[in-house]
């Protein structure tokens, strides 16, 4: 990404949301468009077989879709820096450039700093299963995956996907095409 694309998000992330993009806190945002999916049947968390990965990618690609993702699409991920200055896990490999820094006491609960990588990519199984496969493996975590406009965000994470829909309309279209794929927790976790 450009330094000019890189601006450009940033001004629209404080335009669209007016808060840190902390992935883990999507949920308490806009109660009235979000769903928790799970990503494998009975709420099973990590999968043993390529069978289950095949259903995690699946599920997330399906959502992606219905939620209307296009070819671009934008890539957060969350990456801690060691004494030293080393990032990690390191973020180069998905061609994530530097985009915000959350020190500990703004937004975040931890000690140190959260440096926060974007990069576009397209919405393709090729591009993305990589990534998807990652963060079931709890390798790659605090994921946001949104569109240019940042009309929606999917939060993928090692169990499931939290999912800010552009509408209450569009959740509730969302959660009923997968209502098995919900939590039978009350609160929905």
């Amino acid at each position: 990404m450009t330094e000019e694309e890189v601006e450009s998000l940033t001004t629209a992330w404080r335009t669209r949301w007016d808060r840190s993009p902390i992935a883990y806190q999507l949920r308490g945002w806009h109660a009235d468009r979000w769903v928790r999916f799970h990503s494998l049947p009975e709420s099973k968390r990590y999968a043993d077989t390529e069978d289950e990965y095949e259903i995690i990618l699946d599920r997330h690609h399906r959502v992606l879709d219905q939620l209307g993702a296009q070819e671009d699409l934008y890539v957060i991920a969350t990456y801690f820096e060691d004494e030293e200055g080393r990032v990690s896990p390191d973020p180069r490999h998905l061609g994530a450039v530097p985009w915000l820094t959350i020190e500990p006491g703004d937004d975040s609960p931890f000690e140190v700093a959260q440096r926060l990588y974007v990069s576009m990519t397209s919405f393709d199984r090729q591009t993305l299963d990589p990534l998807l496969r990652g963060v079931a493996d709890g390798e790659i975590f605090d994921v946001i995956i949104a569109p240019l406009d940042l009309r929606w965000l999917h939060h993928p994470y090692d169990g499931g996907a939290d999912v800010i829909a552009p509408t209450t309309h569009d959740r509730d279209v969302l959660k009923n095409r997968h209502a098995d794929w919900l939590s039978t927790h009350s609160a929905g976790l």
